[in-house]
């Protein structure tokens, strides 16, 4: 049976998971209404971070249904949840470069699809040198939890993501914001709100085991949806 970690775990990344992708479905919509591109780019990147849970949900949906975990042979779980991971920044970050430095925006862009290639190849050929899984005590009591191997190429891809969005929407953002007046301001303001939360909550989330915090992590994470809506919606 599933423990309270455990239904903790499943019952918060199944929200993150759905709530990501609603956000993600509306943003796609009103892109179209406004017709604004980085709206529809903001749309991918909440499903494709939505879709970075997918593997934990297919796991609790598993336990829930036969009161074991998925078959995980071949790391099936870790290529089902971080294979969405560099669509997700790759688009983070050409939002970043659109709004901060668009006469390098090419050559941003360039740079962060080559590493997210070089991130999918280790990710599906070499998975047991990339992702290492933390398996319950008593099958079924808990979700498998999944993280990069520290020191593998794909954990310093990842955290070259994870610093370049940090630093670069962030960080970007906010100077950016200080330098702007009116409402140029407030959006770049909410934009590098929206950045700093669901980055640090991400890390947070795939630093520690899962515990009683994960409600206020994921929840924090699932808001930063409203900061980039109000950053991009005018």
């Amino acid at each position: 049976m599933l423990s309270f970690v455990g239904w903790l775990s499943g019952i918060t990344s199944t929200g993150v998971f759905i709530i990501s992708c609603i956000f993600g479905l509306f943003f796609i919509y009103k892109s179209r209404k406004i017709k604004s591109n980085l709206l529809l780019y903001l749309g991918l990147i909440y499903i494709f971070a939505g879709l970075v849970y997918l593997g934990d949900v297919l796991d609790f949906m598993t336990i829930l249904l036969t009161g074991r975990n998925i078959d995980n042979s071949g790391g099936i779980i870790g290529i089902i949840n971080w294979m969405w991971f560099p669509g997700a920044v790759v688009l983070a970050i050409y939002i970043g470069a659109e709004l901060i430095v668009p006469e390098k925006k090419k050559y941003i862009l360039c740079v962060s699809i080559a590493l997210g290639v070089l991130f999918e190849i280790f990710l599906f050929l070499d998975t047991a040198g990339s992702v290492t899984f933390v398996y319950p005590s008593s099958p079924g009591e808990d979700l498998i939890n999944d993280n990069l191997v520290i020191g593998s190429i794909a954990f310093i891809i990842a955290a070259i993501f994870l610093i370049s969005v940090l630093v670069f929407l962030g960080i970007g953002f906010l100077i950016m914001g200080f330098k702007a007046t009116g409402d140029i301001r407030r959006n770049f303001f909410f934009l590098s709100a929206g950045a700093l939360i669901y980055t640090i909550g991400g890390v947070l989330d795939g630093l520690f085991p899962p515990g009683i915090y994960l409600i206020f992590v994921r929840a924090a994470m699932i808001s930063s949806a409203l900061f980039f809506y109000e950053g991009l919606k005018e």
